[in-house]
């Protein structure tokens, strides 16, 4: 078990805070709809091997971790698994001689798959023993006292005495009132006893202390989504804007109660504790177990899945490596670095497509700005950084010029009786023909989750600190130049900008519009804790053009030169749109340079969005260019679109290197690209910094996407279309339902679930010192959670991470004739198989392409 229940003599004491502690480690950590951050859905099984850990997941919970024995089979029928690609993985994992009668086994074996998860066993005896329904009995009270209680804004009226906690604000109401949650005499009494205790509760309903905790994990799990929410609230109260005090500890015993309530009532005095005779060993939930064969097959079936689609990779990139290239301007046209989302780097290809001379790079979303932010006018501070990191500085939105917004559809005038019946007969009609409209002709509104609305275009920010003394609630407002020179160095030196500096260098953040999406922070930007990174590329770009800053940086021997000048800027990856700040900063050249680029970004934003649309079946992508962009623009704002975008569905890549070695490859939207440059970091001191973040990030939306995936009614949200919100925390498919944690389906039922592969361009020792060195970050391979590859920078070959050391990899792939290349963009919709195809004519690129 993963708590314990000790025995001293003949007697057995349980450990309530070991238990609680432990549910707390294996339940969901998803955090409130505001901060939807991408985690790996099984972290507690990040300590074992990946094939070990999902298994015994699978085994604990009854999950579905991989796909089944035919969905590989049609997957291999079709050419997705190719039969060299299968016997390869057959050999590395069972040797040559047995891998003839294990392929045997993987094609035509028939294996029994028994549904028996180990948690609920005990618990479900209550329907065994007695014939009553005890989740029908006490879920549906227990999810709405905790809906009404966290209630971030959509009930009416606030809970009673909510200020004392839950369990004594519950208790405050029930001595109070005339009206009662409960229905039996004792359950209430056991309510009002201010020195109740945990153990009271378990030896009335279990009495057996052998089996508390089987029975705790029993219970919590028959409702994870509330558990996992009550516990993340426990333990990142700042997580809801309107605080709420809340414990795991308060809901087992409010459950309890009602649990007892809810038997007494059905049977009266006719039950007994249920393990109250029972003399066996409880069952170990967590107990390891050897995989068995078919486990085994499974394990095999999605090695080669995934192996299929790395080889394909690495043989391109190998093919693209030792290609001859011509030399990079001295000087490129302008400089704009991206967010390493994934979903720029078709916007990056293409703009290397319009405009040849121009450099495009990846860094993450925050820019090296751990930042709280204010809006003007706002009460609460938003978190704009990596979930891990805690902020030191506040950002404040000091002026605004652009009212916001109201939508009185929305407004509090409907709360009273006599207003509450004007507006259903006023605006209620016109909302409906409203709503009729929009169908055709969808247009942005005040209640449309606008990634461009988190800050004004036009308002003022707090940036520089002069005043170190300045606080707000114990941070920093604003960074000190000293402060500031070493965000902007640092992030220069990660990414290897450090000299030939063109006259303008963008700062592009990334956010993501879309309507009636309660996951509209998964879209947004993951660095920044699910938000828009708008503010983050203003505040690099302030910096970076600060004249106290840039003498610093001289100081440091990273010269930024007189005329260079930073723009900050956001992509709405949703509607490709994108709009820049603080304009009336440049001088009159590069006012004249920016108009001019202005035209390459909406160019390569109609091929973008011209790419975007052949995984969107509403859209035909044959129409005029322009046509297609807006209709992308419309399914942004469209009430009744559940796909405004698709997210990080496809996420497969994660590449840390020079955009060189990979300007030639078509990545489909596949990849999140990290840029460092191997030749200023002979050491692996500056690839240490670089790569710590990415497991976490990278890592953590890759198999979010392929939990989600593998088991989208268990480990995802299920449909998004019946979802209900529940106190603009969560979301539930009905008022007695419980929180649903991962991604919907709709934002993953394009995505092929292999773990990401992260490629690294360096020496193979010097990323395996690197990794070695930090052994948070060494796991995710050394375990399996993350492939990795290291491309040599002398020769392009390809260095495959197994077993704790490198080893040379050689492709299987073999490059294809660009004749290819306009069949597979125009037919990408319906393909079924890999494509990889190579230029020989008029310079056309290699192209790595995967669709289903």
């Amino acid at each position: 078990m993963a708590g314990k229940a000790v025995r001293s003599g003949a007697e057995e004491h349980f450990d309530a805070a070991h238990t609680l502690h432990a549910l707390a480690h294996y339940l969901p950590s998803q955090l409130a709809l505001k901060d939807f951050v991408h985690h790996n859905s099984l972290h507690a099984f990040q300590d074992e091997a990946f094939f070990t850990g999902i298994f015994k997941a699978a085994e604990v919970f009854g999950l579905k971790v991989t796909l089944n024995l035919n969905e590989y089979r049609r997957l291999y029928d079709l050419g997705r698994i190719r039969p060299e690609i299968l016997h390869r993985v057959l050999v590395q994992e069972k040797g040559e001689a047995l891998a003839s009668i294990w392929e045997t086994k993987l094609r035509e074996s028939d294996y029994q798959t028994v549904y028996n998860p180990r948690i609920g066993r005990l618990r479900s005896l209550w329907q065994d023993y007695y014939a009553i329904d005890l989740d029908g009995q006490v879920q549906p009270l227990l999810f709405r006292i905790l809906g009404s209680y966290l209630d971030q804004g959509i009930a009416l009226w606030h809970f009673p005495f909510e200020d004392q906690g839950l369990l004594k604000a519950i208790r405050t109401v029930e001595a109070s009132s005339y009206t009662s949650f409960f229905r039996s005499r004792r359950a209430k009494e056991l309510l009002l006893d201010e020195g109740l205790e945990l153990r009271q509760l378990l030896d009335l309903v279990v009495g057996n202390p052998a089996f508390y905790e089987q029975y705790l994990f029993d219970q919590q799990f028959a409702h994870k989504g509330w558990s996992g929410f009550v516990a993340a609230v426990e333990s990142t109260p700042e997580t809801l804007l309107y605080h709420k005090k809340i414990s795991l500890h308060d809901l087992v015993v409010l459950e309890l109660l009602l649990e007892i309530d809810a038997l007494d009532t059905q049977l009266g005095s006719r039950w007994q504790a249920l393990a109250a005779d029972r003399t066996d060993v409880p069952e170990s939930y967590f107990a390891p177990s050897p995989l068995d064969e078919h486990q085994e097959v499974l394990a095999l079936w999605q090695m080669a899945f995934e192996l299929d689609y790395y080889d394909e990779v690495l043989g391109a990139l190998q093919h693209v490596a030792a290609t001859p290239r011509l030399a990079a301007p001295a000087r490129p046209s302008f400089q704009a670095m991206f967010c390493i989302d994934d979903r720029e780097d078709s916007l990056r290809r293409h703009l290397e497509e319009v405009d040849p001379n121009c450099q495009t790079l990846g860094a993450p979303g925050f820019f090296g700005a751990a930042i709280y932010f204010q809006p003007f006018g706002g009460k609460f501070y938003q978190k704009n950084c990596p979930a891990p990191v805690t902020p030191r500085h506040l950002i404040k939105e000091i002026e605004a010029t652009t009212e916001r917004g109201q939508e009185h559809f929305h407004g509090k005038a409907s709360h009273s009786f006599f207003r509450g019946a004007l507006a259903a007969f006023s605006l209620g009609l016109w909302a409906g023909i409203r709503l009729v409209l929009d169908q055709f002709r969808p247009q942005m509104r005040p209640d449309i989750a606008d990634a461009f609305s988190h800050m004004d275009i036009n308002g003022k920010l707090l940036i520089e600190n002069v005043d170190p003394g300045h606080r707000e609630n114990g941070v920093q407002v604003g960074y000190t130049v000293a402060e500031m020179a070493d965000v902007v160095e640092g992030l220069l030196r990660n990414v290897g900008l450090t000299e030939h500096f063109a006259p303008l260098v963008y700062v592009v953040a990334h956010g993501s519009s879309s309507a009636n999406n309660p996951h509209h922070g998964a879209y947004d930007c993951g660095a920044c804790s699910g938000r828009p990174g708008a503010v983050n590329a203003r505040v690099f770009a302030f910096m970076a053009n600060h004249a106290g800053v840039r003498s610093l940086l001289a100081q440091r021997s990273l010269h930024l030169p007189a005329g260079l000048q930073f723009i900050g800027g956001m992509h709405d990856t949703a509607s490709d749109e994108i709009r820049w700040y603080d304009l009336e900063v440049l001088h009159p050249e590069n006012a004249a340079r920016h108009r001019a680029n202005v035209g390459t970004y909406e160019r390569a934003l109609d091929l973008n969005a011209r790419e975007r649309s052949r995984r969107f079946a509403s859209i035909d992508h044959t129409r005029d260019i322009r046509r297609v962009r807006q209709d992308i623009k419309n399914r942004s704002v469209s009430y009744f679109e559940p796909r405004a975008e698709l997210g990080h569905g496809t996420n497969a890549l994660c590449y840390v290197g020079s955009r060189t070695k990979i300007k030639g490859l078509f990545l489909d939207r596949r990849a999140f690209l990290q840029s460092y440059d191997y030749r200023q970091d002979p050491t692996g001191s500056t690839l240490a910094q670089v790569i710590a973040p990415l497991p976490i990030v990278c890592g953590g939306i890759n198999l979010e996407y392929y939990f989600s995936r593998m088991d989208n009614e268990k480990m995802g949200a299920g449909t998004k279309l019946p979802y209900h919100v529940m106190g603009l925390f969560g979301v539930v498919n009905s008022a007695d339902g419980d929180l649903r944690t991962g991604l919907p389906l709709q934002t993953v039922e394009n995505h092929d679930p292999v773990r990401l592969l992260m490629i690294i361009e360096q020496v193979p020792d010097i990323v395996l010192d690197v990794i070695r060195a930090n052994p948070a970050v060494y796991d995710w391979f050394a375990k399996g959670w993350i492939h990795l590859v290291a491309l040599s920078p002398a020769d392009g070959q390809t260095y495959l991470f197994r077993d704790g050391r490198f080893a040379p990899y050689r492709s299987l792939s073999a490059p294809r004739t660009s004749a290819d290349i306009q069949k597979v963009i125009v037919e990408a919709p319906t393909m079924a198989t890999n494509h990889l195809l190579d230029a020989t004519r008029e310079n056309l690129p290699v192209h790595v392409y995967h669709s289903k």
